[in-house]
């Protein structure tokens, strides 16, 4: 797929190091230090989740069929007060296998006890943008720059420049204004973007206007966030103003379907977003809102949803979704290395396999892997040229130990 519009290469892709240099055309095998037929495979890039809380899957189907508020206040948050760094560590790794399995090579993450996850994501080899969370009031938060500072210091372009530290204050209802405000210095300090939650409930949206007069993401503007790149979870309640002001502010949006459709809260204006000209990805969010992390899944509903809440069939396209899986999502965390199929881009590659009876006949390749496609087909995943996952293996992560070990955690936290 090349980052223009589809495009279908019949011929050989050859990877470098870390980078692709070349695609289509023959490449003489001899010259190649390993060869892999791709004999009825439909080779894409690596997918990218832009919203995750990857540690969460150890809450997992413990909390489900209620609203938002009723979910965090009365069970997610209780539990979460119980982790420890182990803890952490373990339901990273959980969540990584799901990631790979799906297909994903990129994922932005927002939790607490960082370098638990970085541990894990390091052991992966797949890359990663760590969420510098920020919760709480001013107070709290000018105890916790050190901290946050440290993590940026530590980390930021770790495994290549696989992994990067964002500002990640969690919402407008968690974090006081000055909090916000000092969010947005430090990911001005930083370089680099805001991970946040906008618009996610319709109470997020009527206490916003209660509050302030405005909608959340008029009231981060006014608070002068917007001065820095955002990237914004959800925009469930998003207003033909907020779109404009993604439009004309440094504000990309992350889609989560699955967990808006779970909680209740809704369909986001995507087409709109899209048809203003704002950049959109996919993200599962957490595996205890989702309940899982299954892109292919996510790339599925995303189509689905958009065509029956609009009763329009022409809407959110097959191409256009799996964009927003890959060259959009990329865009979506202000990416121009990840992404697409191209010369000089990070080899994160995903081989997946037509041969099964649901991918037969192969007519449309595209509509295929969005109407069609499980994760089950994918054979191979490759993340900056390292194979990650081949043949149902983990090349990179012990699955028997990970799943023993974080099904003894999740335990630990009820």
């Amino acid at each position: 797929m090349a980052s223009k519009e589809a495009e279908f290469i019949t011929g050989d892709l050859v990877l470098e190091d870390e980078l692709i240099l070349q695609v289509g055309g023959v490449y003489a095998p001899a010259q190649g230090d390993r060869v892999i037929d791709g004999t009825a495979h439909i080779v894409i890039p690596g997918l990218i989740n832009g919203h995750t809380h990857l540690p969460m899957t150890l809450l997992r189907n413990c909390a489900d069929d209620m609203d938002l508020f009723t979910w965090l206040n009365d069970h997610i948050w209780p539990r979460e007060e119980k982790h420890t760094p182990e803890t952490i560590l373990w339901g990273s790794y959980l969540g990584l296998l799901e990631l790979i399995q799906s297909g994903v090579t990129t994922f932005s993450d927002m939790y607490f006890m960082q370098e638990q996850t970085i541990a894990a994501v390091l052991q992966s080899g797949i890359g990663a943008h760590i969420g510098a969370t920020i919760m709480g009031n001013e107070g709290e938060t000018r105890k916790r720059l050190p901290m946050l500072r440290e993590l940026h210091a530590s980390w930021q372009g770790a495994q290549g420049g696989r992994i990067r530290i964002d500002v990640a204050p969690h919402a407008i209802y968690t974090c006081d204004a000055q909090t916000l405000r000092i969010a947005a210095e430090l990911t001005e300090e930083f370089d680099t973007a805001m991970h946040i939650h906008v618009s996610e409930t319709a109470k997020e949206q009527d206490d916003a206007l209660g509050a302030h007069g405005m909608t959340p993401l008029a009231y981060l503007d006014s608070l002068g966030v917007l001065q820095v790149p955002v990237y914004a979870a959800h925009g469930v309640f998003f207003t033909p103003g907020d779109i404009n002001l993604c439009r004309d502010k440094k504000v990309s949006v992350i889609h989560n379907p699955s967990s808006n459709l779970k909680l209740g809260n809704g369909c986001a204006p995507i087409h709109e977003l899209q048809q203003s000209g704002v950049s959109v990805g996919l993200g599962t969010d957490g595996a205890s809102s989702n309940n899982n992390l299954n892109m292919m899944e996510e790339m599925h509903l995303t189509s689905l949803i958009h065509k029956g809440w609009l009763a329009d069939p022409r809407l959110l396209n097959a191409y256009q979704v799996l964009a927003m899986a890959t060259r959009e999502g990329a865009r979506a965390l202000f990416r121009d290395d990840i992404g697409t199929l191209e010369p000089g881009k990070r080899a994160d590659i995903v081989m997946v396999s037509t041969e099964s009876p649901h991918m037969t006949p192969l007519l449309n390749p595209v509509a295929a892997l969005v109407y069609s496609a499980q994760s089950s087909d994918i054979s191979r995943v490759f993340s900056s040229g390292r194979a990650v996952y081949e043949s149902g293996d983990f090349t990179t992560l012990d699955k028997e130990k990970i799943c023993a070990e974080a099904e003894s955690c999740a335990r630990a936290l009820q």
